[in-house]
């Protein structure tokens, strides 16, 4: 039987530029594979391909996708293994702290013909200045959009009454954690749930907690209070020994989206735009923080201003969305000189090499 997939970004498109948690989530691991290479090289489909076949042998998989290609993934694990494979390459520069003993490179560029490539050299090298360009430019208008935001945050700042929301947060945490305490460390994973791509906003929220019993719904305004509500009941999490899965803000990195806390059965996210859902099971709860904290009538108070406030917000967003467009289009030509390049009989030595050291793992692990 199939065991269980997770989908989540370790990094993101942000409005802080491309920011990673790679970091912590590859954390814990005892066996950790970093691919190298250009584009074209089969990264993605080595790490699917491996993927599926121990997902289909039974083990839980975590697949880390790739915020600047829908396609692709950029990471997988094996949680029960301990093991992973990432996609060592630019922007998400994996730097090995046991070389040999837990890391170990794998060049998929011994498997591309140079003089193939040289070929081309000037055309490479005007794709990857027009690739660089694009994202500068996505992340110019991420920063645009933020400071935006930060005018709409600021009329429900002002417009709130701070201890409604602590006395909402305080409710919420009794009843997560009242009487409960495991006495151990708890595990903390920072990931994101979605992410800026070339296609807009991608959330994986279903995914994420499709088997969580209770699932809490927080609804609201920018500058609601949400993600301080997160990230104290994440702290209390911690505190009490739970492992806890942290999911920040794609958009703003400093900011939190998710909570989950698989040890209490709990999921308790923001569900506003661009990842809004609405309750659809019986457990399903929703958090109005905007009923709960923010004077009356605010929104129609203020509705000129925020009609243009969200208008210049949509605007840079769409502009940045066509910039990261525009980058996938151009990584794409790049990636034709070197998919013409490869020997890919080459890349799935290569490979085996990899599920070779997978399987002597797994055989480990069952006599251990």
């Amino acid at each position: 039987m199939p065991g269980k997939i997770i989908n989540y970004y370790a990094g993101g498109n942000t409005a802080k530029g491309f920011y990673s948690f790679y970091d912590s989530c590859l954390e814990g691991l005892d066996r950790l594979y970093i691919l190298k290479g250009g584009p074209g090289c089969g990264k993605s489909s080595l790490m699917k391909s491996i993927g599926y076949e121990w997902n289909d042998k039974g083990y839980d998989v975590e697949f880390l996708h790739c915020p600047r290609d829908n396609q692709s993934v950029d990471g997988v694990i094996i949680p029960a293994l301990k093991f992973g494979i990432v996609n060592g390459t630019d922007p998400q520069i994996i730097e090995p702290k046991y070389p040999g003993v837990i890391e170990e490179y794998v060049n998929l560029g011994e498997a591309w013909d140079s003089t193939k490539l040289t070929d081309y050299r000037e055309e490479i090298y005007k794709l990857n200045a027009q690739i660089q360009s694009a994202y500068e430019e996505a992340y110019s208008c991420f920063a645009k959009a933020l400071a935006v935001h930060d005018e709409w945050e600021a009329i429900y700042i002002e417009n709130m009454d701070f201890s409604k929301a602590d006395q909402l947060t305080q409710e919420l945490i009794e009843e997560f954690f009242a009487g409960k305490c495991l006495h151990k460390k708890a595990k903390v994973c920072h990931r994101y749930l979605g992410a800026a791509t070339p296609k807009g906003a991608v959330d994986f929220v279903p995914n994420l907690t499709e088997d969580i019993y209770k699932r809490y719904f927080i609804k609201g305004r920018p500058g609601s209070g949400k993600s301080t509500m997160l990230k104290k009941i994440a702290a209390i999490s911690e505190e009490k020994g739970f492992d806890t899965e942290i999911y920040h803000c794609g958009f703003d990195p400093n900011s939190l989206d998710m909570v989950i806390i698989r040890e209490l059965g709990i999921a308790i996210f923001d569900s506003t735009a661009p990842h809004e859902y609405f309750p659809e099971r019986e457990n399903d709860e929703i958090v109005d923080m905007y009923k709960r904290a923010i004077t009356p009538g605010t929104d129609e108070k203020y509705a000129t201003e925020l009609l243009d406030i969200t208008g210049r917000y949509s605007s840079y967003m769409k502009e940045a969305i066509g910039y990261l467009a525009d980058a996938k289009g151009y990584h794409d030509q790049l990636e034709k000189y070197y998919v013409d390049a490869m020997d890919f009989n080459k890349v799935e030595d290569l490979k085996a090499g990899i599920e070779t050291e997978i399987k002597r793992i797994s055989m480990s692990e069952q006599t251990t």
